[in-house]
């Protein structure tokens, strides 16, 4: 189990991934050498700092695939799902039967997407639903577990695609969103080397990139080790007039990790994180069902992720 050190450590890098050790150590009162002694430790753990892109300011399109698998069916096809280089986390839910998918599709080119072409017709799938995101209210991930923790700038966060201006990219920037993706805090020697570019170079690369809102940095942490043992995908369907109003009241509890706008017969999507079964009844009883405008509520916990923040977990 990690303390109270531990956690808001891992606040200061959700705040800002590359923040350097010894401005983390200084926020938090405490030398630098204790803080490099507990993020390796929380590496050692499993703790991730990753690089991802944000969809709507590389032209991309978000979608969430929602499939009924046959039971002897749904983890092989996950894991399929899992290697492509498409999708961006895939987990399987309500005893294993259901299975979620992330993927990016260029705007340009979503209606044609072979993926979403081709998984209706697979005999293994009982039933798919495809939801584009329209806006994200919270979370630029599904997957941020230490949710009390979360930043206060949300800047970072991929709240759609309409108005987003898209961010042209160079080959520097490729690999640096390739080399981010493995470690976001790869130093910029890494980086440069990778590139074949100067650190300085690479520092403005990275400048633009975060200041474009092209490029956020995700933490990924077991939430067992912080206590969480129920993951949960919940599933609204909210009156029009009150959708934005719930989805902004969302982006506010601390159980939401994720919360967005979607297509389809549900209109909003979060992911929910809490500690027991008790915690998330008394959270849909007390929190969302004193919302205005909610018509229905699913809920469908998640049994295993077979993929998230774009690697495969083993």
């Amino acid at each position: 189990m990690s303390d109270d050190l531990d956690q808001r450590l891992l606040h200061a890098l959700q705040v800002d991934g590359r923040a350097h050790f010894s401005r983390i150590a200084r926020d938090l009162g405490v030398s630098e050498r204790t803080i490099i002694r507990r993020y390796q430790r929380l590496r050692a753990l499993g703790l991730r700092v990753v690089g991802q892109p944000v969809a709507s300011r590389l032209g991309l399109a978000r979608w969430l695939l929602r499939l009924h698998c046959t039971p002897d069916a749904a983890g092989t096809m996950a894991e399929a799902l899992a290697r492509r280089p498409d999708t961006y986390w895939v987990t399987l839910a309500s005893g294993g039967t259901e299975l979620y998918c992330a993927v990016n599709v260029p705007v340009s080119g979503q209606h044609d997407n072979p993926l979403l072409r081709k998984l209706p017709r697979t005999p293994q799938v009982l039933s798919m639903s495809a939801h584009c995101m329209l806006r994200i209210f919270v979370g630029a991930t599904s997957t941020w577990h230490a949710t009390r923790f979360r930043a206060d700038d949300n800047t970072a966060v991929d709240s759609g695609t309409s108005a987003a201006t898209r961010v042209p990219l160079d080959a520097t920037d490729h690999t640096l969103f390739a080399e981010l993706a493995r470690d976001g805090r790869a130093p910029l020697p890494e980086l440069a080397a990778a590139a074949d570019r100067s650190p300085s170079s690479i520092q403005r690369h990275l400048d633009r990139l975060r200041g474009a809102g092209a490029l956020s940095l995700a933490v990924d942490f077991d939430p067992q080790l912080l206590g969480y043992r129920m993951a949960t995908r919940i599933w609204l369907n909210v009156t029009p007039a009150h959708l934005r109003s719930v989805g902004e009241a969302l982006a506010t509890h601390p159980e939401i990790a994720f919360a967005a706008a979607v297509t389809g017969d549900s209109n909003l999507v979060a992911s929910g994180i809490f500690r027991t079964p008790a915690d998330l009844y008394d959270y849909v009883d007390r929190r969302i069902g004193q919302l205005p405008g909610i018509q229905s509520i699913q809920t469908a916990p998640t049994l295993r992720e077979v993929k998230r923040l774009a690697l495969a977990i083993p």
